[in-house]
């Protein structure tokens, strides 16, 4: 995870990423709420009980709970529970930035899934935000030079959660990926804080053409089913894409596009659809009547 700002280029402007920024820590609220959650469902069920004193209950931290749910999910005849479990709690117990992220993404499910209602439940059962956890690890090991480990961890997302997100992409905080199925990830995209991204969804190159050439995604997106953003192009602050859209051209921030190829259908009734998770696509003047009930 990188939390500084960087220059990038597209549309032919240059504009800072805004990456894990201007929210406060909420990792210890967040880990005290699981805590607090997991002794109640504990005592509800006690057939989950085991896994629930293995990840949370006999777990000092959020980081170390994550290292231990991770380690469950991916470990394999490459690489044992046994092996994983020390290598994530040092990457994750070392990381504070890290974890500070993974606790946002938690909130930002729990505000944003009306089918979520306790961050415990994600760190759990939802692959999707185990798949961005997983990407986190990657992200953390390419930047600190071990890429071939990076690499281990992508494929084994790819494997374990139909997510495959390259290591070297730069993705910002509170990200809900609901659904998570077949999301894709080129090496240079960019994902800014407070997306939310359905399933199927592909931020993809236009051919072998090297450098900067996958989308950057502002902040406040909302990015439907099935929607496929090619080339170095740039999705707008606050704007939306429609389901099952492919997109090859910049979209204006609080813009709704929609359509083979994308096309301007309206504007953004939201400052940052993420946010709101409407879905209909906002339209105005003529064409409104015909779109209004038009979902993702």
């Amino acid at each position: 995870m990188e939390s500084k700002q960087h220059s990038v280029g597209a549309g032919g402007s240059a504009k800072k990423a805004r990456l894990c920024q201007s929210a406060e820590n909420d990792t210890a609220g967040i880990w005290r709420w699981i805590v607090d959650e997991a002794a109640a469902v504990a005592r509800r069920e006690p057939e989950l009980r085991p896994l629930l004193e293995d990840v949370v209950l006999r777990q000092p931290c959020l980081g170390a709970s994550l290292g231990v749910r991770l380690a469950r999910k991916l470990a394999r005849e490459d690489m044992t529970r046994e092996e994983l479990a020390p290598l994530l709690a040092g990457i994750l117990r070392g990381d504070e930035e890290l974890v500070s992220a993974v606790a946002r993404d938690l909130r930002a499910i729990v505000e944003r899934d009306p089918a979520c209602d306790s961050p415990l439940h994600p760190l759990l059962f939802f692959k999707g935000f185990m798949a961005i956890s997983t990407y986190r690890v990657s992200h953390h090991l390419w930047t600190h030079g071990r890429k071939e480990l990076a690499l281990y961890f992508q494929s084994l997302a790819s494997e374990v959660f139909a997510v495959d997100i390259h290591p070297a992409a730069r993705i910002g905080c509170g990200i809900l990926l609901d659904h998570a199925t077949s999301f894709v990830v080129g090496e240079t995209a960019i994902i800014e804080d407070n997306v939310s991204i359905l399933h199927e969804v592909t931020l993809g190159g236009t051919g072998k053409e090297t450098g900067d050439r996958h989308p950057i995604v502002r902040s406040g997106v909302l990015l439907g089913a099935g929607a496929k953003i090619l080339g170095r192009v740039e999705i707008g602050e606050g704007a939306k894409v429609g389901a099952g859209s492919v997109v090859l051209t910049d979209v204006s921030p609080h813009t709704t596009v929609a359509g083979v190829p994308a096309v301007v259908v309206g504007v953004s009734r939201e400052d940052a659809p993420a946010l709101e998770m409407d879905q209909r696509l906002g339209c105005r003047g003529q064409a409104e009547a015909a779109v209004l009930h038009y979902s993702i």
